[in-house]
């Protein structure tokens, strides 16, 4: 579908993201099926595997089962992978292969409207890949009780963060070939820290306070309660600290997209 026709709403102030956001809703409907199971085929393995494997040599962890322990983690994690990946890899493509934002930026839209259309389609992504592990984990059983519902609303806000973070790597990035710094040097220790496979207590205490500050572990530590049927520990503080992260990465994802395409 072309860009211009797809962006030719009038622009209003406050929602000229959404034009953005839609346009990459209506190419991603055409895949949508795919595109979910391949965001839940590979979190699901691990957390079987693991879970299932692992857990029977395991006691219970933080009273609950390690599978139950491990499915928030993984509701987590792959919400992290599915903002990232796509504004890493999905949004370079548009921005710098198939110059989609080119065509979009020869409308009524800014550059602000583009980033800020990204950023909420990569959190509305991330909100499908979560939502879809967290249908499977509710049939096995894994959650408990009502509050268990809040963990959709919640996962949104890693989402964001996560999506943000990503646009400054996608500003700065030459080519495909340079996400791979982002996820070894970031990405992936952060997963390991986070509290995802096992409670952060069993860290190192320097690392345990570096990784409890991380945009994972706050959502790991909002999610995870509320699966089990409880109501997080100071959630306002982790509610915070991701709109924070968010804001402050948006901000200068921005700033970066701006110097790189509107020299």
């Amino acid at each position: 579908m072309d860009a211009a026709v797809t962006v030719s709403a009038v622009r209003s102030p406050a929602i000229g993201w959404f034009p953005v956001w839609r346009r990459n809703f209506l190419v991603w409907r055409k895949l949508a099926l795919p595109s979910i199971l391949g965001n839940l085929a590979d979190p699901m393995i691990y957390m079987l595997g693991l879970g299932y494997g692992l857990g029977a040599m395991l006691p219970e962890i933080a009273g609950q089962s390690y599978v139950a322990f491990l499915a928030a983690g993984t509701v987590c994690a792959s919400t992290m992978n599915a903002a990232t990946f796509e504004a890493l890899y999905s949004a370079f493509s548009r921005m710098h292969v198939q110059k989609t934002w080119d065509a979009i930026l020869n409308t009524p839209l800014g550059l602000t409207d583009v980033v800020a259309g990204e950023l909420f389609w990569a959190a509305t992504k991330s909100l499908f890949s979560g939502a879809a592990i967290l249908v499977v984990i509710t049939a096995l059983g894994l959650t408990n009780g009502p509050l268990a519902l809040w963990a959709l609303p919640a996962i949104v806000l890693p989402g964001l963060a996560f999506a943000a973070l990503g646009l400054i790597w996608n500003a700065l990035a030459p080519s495909y070939d340079f996400f791979m710094y982002y996820f070894t040097l970031f990405i992936t220790p952060m997963t390991l820290i986070s509290g995802v496979f096992f409670p952060t207590d069993q860290l190192p205490g320097w690392l345990a306070s570096i990784g409890g500050w991380l945009p994972l572990a706050q959502g790991v530590a909002l999610v995870r309660p509320l699966l089990a049927g409880q109501v997080p520990a100071d959630p306002l503080l982790h509610i915070g600290a991701l709109l924070v992260t968010t804001g402050v990465a948006f901000a200068i994802a921005l700033r970066l997209t701006r110097r790189r395409l509107l020299k």
